[in-house]
């Protein structure tokens, strides 16, 4: 089994880091190194590399790629300028979600699409269906690493391997430039944290150069080699989807309360039956909530309410390790989805309260 997975550029290096690996989208990917909340606290406070290479990569190119975009993803494409990035999702025709990404616009006929990686071929093939336009779309996740480096020390920590300004490089925008030496390294200031950084894209052949440059460039600022699972549990504290949990082909982004990169100023796909359930309502919401006592809420878990009706389930969950408190997300019939709301949690035998909080659970900046 362990032959047929894939393995990026710097598999051998997070193997000599004695790093957990575990099979993660068709690739075998460390999902801890020193252990998930040691490495959750220090990117809170620090700095944390993750090797995200397995991420896919798709360059959308020509006159009428703008054009095309527009047709597959919710958010207004047309928003964008040379340099800045945008998150968005890609409607199917069942209300529900084919996958949530970034889109980069490099110029008017050129973009980037970073897929997620368990959705790499379905993406692709969905965006070559519609592709009606002078536009070209390829395919490059076998020739792009991705690291994020991530933490409110993170851009202070790597400026020794720019000659620019890497404060320059604002929330959700990007350049293209020299970092560490390596020419045309995509350098943008996103993330999945919540904590700031950058993620920075570039060919195979520059990983182990730019991850042992990084590595020492943050050594004074307590970087650490950080895995999935700890990337997991960040996202989580800030209430950011996870595709295949918390959205899917079954999940609308009105449901998902992604009404805010769903623009109906435009046209496309599904546009109608979506604008439809904005304007109409939905029986049901993501909803966040703090679960009392130890129990974890975990994927698959049903919500009821205090007359043991099933009103939901548990879409993710864990331990905060900032909070130090069981947190997570779930679809909630409408009633019992605001914040203060209260209800239970079936874990095994038992029913565990939980509260609707607001989110973020946990605020990077308190």
């Amino acid at each position: 089994m362990e032959n047929k997975l894939q393995k990026t550029s710097l598999h051998q290096i997070h193997k000599k880091l004695g790093a957990k690996m575990v099979e993660f989208a068709g690739f075998e990917m460390p999902v801890s190194y020193a252990g998930v909340n040691e490495e959750h606290i220090n990117v809170r406070n620090n700095v944390g590399v993750f090797d995200v290479s397995h991420m896919g990569e798709f360059f959308i190119t020509g006159k009428e790629a703008e054009d095309l975009l527009q047709k597959v993803t919710t958010n207004d494409v047309s928003k964008l300028y040379d340099g800045k990035a945008q998150y968005t999702c890609m409607p199917n025709y069942d209300n529900g979600i084919v996958d949530d990404f970034i889109l980069y616009r490099f110029h008017s006929e050129k973009y980037m699409v970073v897929a997620n990686a368990s959705n790499i071929e379905k993406d692709y093939d969905w965006i070559v269906k519609h592709n009606e336009f002078d536009a070209k779309v390829e395919d490059q996740s076998n020739e792009y690493s991705l690291l994020a480096i991530q933490g409110p020390k993170a851009v202070e920590s790597m400026q020794s391997l720019y000659e620019g300004d890497l404060n320059d490089i604002k929330f959700y925008h990007f350049a293209v430039d020299q970092f560490a030496g390596c020419d045309d390294v995509i350098i943008s200031g996103t993330g999945y944290t919540g904590s700031g950084g950058l993620e920075i894209y570039f060919k195979n052949q520059y990983a182990e150069k730019i991850w042992n440059a990084v590595i020492k460039a943050g050594k004074d600022f307590k970087i650490k080699p950080t895995g999935l699972a700890a990337r997991d549990t960040l996202r989580l504290e800030m209430g950011l989807c996870l595709y295949g949990n918390d959205i899917d082909d079954t999940t609308s982004p009105i449901e998902a309360k992604l009404g805010w990169i769903t623009k109906f100023t435009k046209d496309f796909i599904n546009a109608d039956q979506l604008k439809k359930q904005k304007e109409g309502g939905v029986s049901r919401k993501l909803t966040a909530f703090m679960v009392e006592g130890k129990a974890i809420p975990r994927h698959g878990y049903k919500i009821v309410n205090q007359d043991d009706e099933e009103i939901g389930y548990v879409t993710s969950g864990t331990r905060s390790p900032m909070l130090e408190q069981p947190i997570g997300l779930g679809y909630v019939k409408l009633g019992s989805h605001r914040v203060g709301d209260r209800f239970y949690i079936r874990i095994r035998k038992r029913l565990v309260p939980a509260q609707v909080v607001k989110l973020p659970f946990y605020k990077p900046e308190s």
